[in-house]
């Protein structure tokens, strides 16, 4: 900073400036995509939208407080994968989840119920188009292995369950709003049944057949399983009874026990790739009770298989290969990608959802509207800084033209960071945070206000412009620091405290606030610094201080006049 004239070099801080503009761009072209390009929000390059309804048990419409609790959940999820952009609200009792680009697949993943149940293996068989009963085998399904791994052996027959070993408790269901046993099956109205009716109908019936602990129906549940239907029961089974189901990607049926650890029980899930059998793999770590239980459970089921059950789908049933296995460590393998892996890892690190959902409608959101709305705040915002920089020409001539160059110094090093954020963090920019940049960059044409009425104070005081700037500048960075301190703080309390797009301003707006100072250190003040050693700039045709400069001398005439009495 220049606290006096020629105590700080103006050519440094301009190349310092420099320096770091160019330190800007490298990054912007020669890392990343190389694109310069900012990353765009819902609002100016479209998205899809999601709207999930509510499946419950009983059919009744979900509770708010359910839905708060799901709505919070998937947030944590956005935030865990980074999904700039996306927004998630309550729309009655559905959600709504709007995700940037075309592909809506990513906001039905973000909706996964997530609940992770770990059931021991019964029975598992090839499925057969039309329900026909194959014969049993043991074929081992796509899944992974459960370390250490070994091959897999045929499972036992239905009615040869192994039953547990004492002291065993199975858990009790998953945290959730709604009772985990099958209601009644309903009557049906005069008129028909309602969605939310026929829904609970066909998961009270799917209970009854897939759930049974009568063997014989078991063995008819497994001979009826289509895996390539909808699974009505899909995060809606109970943990504390048997369940007959599909593998994910329904190339086995399986006839599950009792659930012996759940998803509760995860400390935290990570995702990477086994470099030894070349395959994408999700680690967890489970608590100390889940760690108990998973060593009790592969003590018990030493050479048997043991399923990880997501939302009602076997993804892994490896084969235990020695027990009990120590540490609270285990992994899940299956025919994972490294996004596939990375989205399941995040989705059970944040926890089950209360309610399970369905998808009843996806619809692209076209980007036309907020595009409009961006060219006409583009067309406001230029009116605006033109209408700056005119005053700024026409109260103080020449000098205009510095603040112009301020102004433009301040706006290509702010499109830079944009572009290295939405980049790094994947920062989006909305219709909210161009007000927000717009606001910023003309808050800081204020700074070049207070600054050039301090240099006019100086120079009522009969100072020469060259004397001037510098006493000036000590003056007029105290004011700006404080109104920039005080920007600042506003703009951190509202993006704590806001949501959704205000957050977008509040970020942008402490942003160019920052980059203000800097480019009040670095190029305006070293600029006036400059132009106060040029004869050119001293006159008063060029700087517009003429009637400054004139009132000055009327008034060392007056002091003269006293003091000549």
């Amino acid at each position: 900073m220049p606290p006096s004239q020629g105590s700080a070099h103006p050519f440094r801080l301009l190349g310092a400036y420099a320096a770091l503009l160019a330190v800007i761009y490298a990054l912007v072209f020669f890392t990343g995509d190389h694109s310069p390009s900012a990353k765009l929000g819902i609002d100016l390059q479209g998205g899809t939208r999601v709207t999930l309804t509510a499946r419950t048990p009983d059919g009744n419409k979900p509770s708010q407080d359910s839905l708060k609790k799901a709505q919070e959940i998937i947030e944590s999820r956005v935030n865990g994968l980074g999904v700039s952009g996306s927004e998630v609200v309550i729309d009655g009792d559905n959600l709504v989840i709007t995700v940037p680009g075309e592909d809506s697949q990513q906001a039905r993943a973000l909706a996964t119920t997530a609940k992770l149940y770990i059931r021991p293996v019964l029975f598992a068989t090839e499925p057969q188009a039309g329900g026909a009963a194959p014969p049993a085998t043991g074929t081992a399904p796509p899944g992974g292995t459960a370390p250490p791994a070994a091959t897999e052996t045929p499972a036992p027959v239905p009615g040869e369950s192994t039953p547990p070993a004492e002291g065993a408790t199975t858990p009790a269901p998953q945290s959730r709003v709604f009772p985990a046993q099958a209601p009644p099956t309903p009557t049906p109205p005069p008129g028909g049944l309602t969605t939310q009716q026929q829904q609970a109908k066909e998961i009270a019936d799917a209970k009854a057949l897939r759930q049974s602990t009568d063997q014989q129906v078991q063995q008819v549940a497994v001979a009826a399983m289509d895996c390539t239907k909808p699974d009505p029961l899909t995060g809606n089974d109970d943990p504390t009874l048997p369940l007959v189901t599909c593998s994910q990607d329904g190339t086995e049926v399986f006839l599950l026990g009792p659930s012996r650890i759940d998803g509760q029980e995860i400390a935290d899930a990570t995702s990477g790739l086994n470099s030894q059998q070349a395959r994408h793999e999700v680690n967890l770590e489970f608590k100390s009770a889940g760690a108990d239980a998973w060593s009790k459970l592969t003590g018990e089921y030493v050479n048997k298989r043991v399923a990880f059950v997501l939302d009602s789908k076997v993804v892994s049933a490896p084969q235990v290969q020695q027990g009990p296995q120590l540490g609270g460590r285990t992994s899940i393998s299956g025919s994972f990608t490294a996004d596939s892996a990375s989205e399941l890892a995040n989705t059970l690190k944040y926890g089950s959802l209360p309610l399970s959902f369905q998808t009843s409608e996806a619809e692209t959101v076209s980007a036309t509207l907020g595009l409009s709305s961006l060219k006409a705040g583009l067309l406001a915002g230029a009116v605006g800084l033109i209408a700056v920089l005119l005053y700024c020409l026409l109260v103080y001539r020449m000098l205009g033209l510095l603040a112009g160059f301020s102004l433009i110094a301040a706006g290509v090093a702010v499109y830079g960071i944009i572009v290295l954020l939405g980049r790094w963090i994947g920062f989006t920019l909305d219709l909210a945070g161009i007000a927000g940049l717009i606001i910023g960059i003309g808050l800081t044409a204020d700074s070049f206000v207070v600054f050039f009425e301090r240099i006019k104070d100086e120079m009522r005081e009969g100072r020469s412009f060259r004397s001037a700037v510098p006493r000036g500048w000590q003056r007029a960075q105290r004011t700006n620091l404080s109104g920039k301190t005080v920007s600042l703080i506003a703009s951190v309390v509202l993006y704590l405290l806001a949501a959704g797009q205000v957050k977008g301003f509040a970020f942008t707006l402490g942003v160019t606030t920052v980059l203000d100072v800097i480019v009040l250190y670095l190029v305006t003040a070293p600029l006036l610094m400059l132009a106060s050693r040029s004869p050119f700039w001293a006159k008063p045709s060029v700087n517009g201080l003429g009637s400054v400069q004139q009132i000055a001398r009327e008034r060392g005439q007056a002091r003269s006049k006293e003091m000549s009495r």
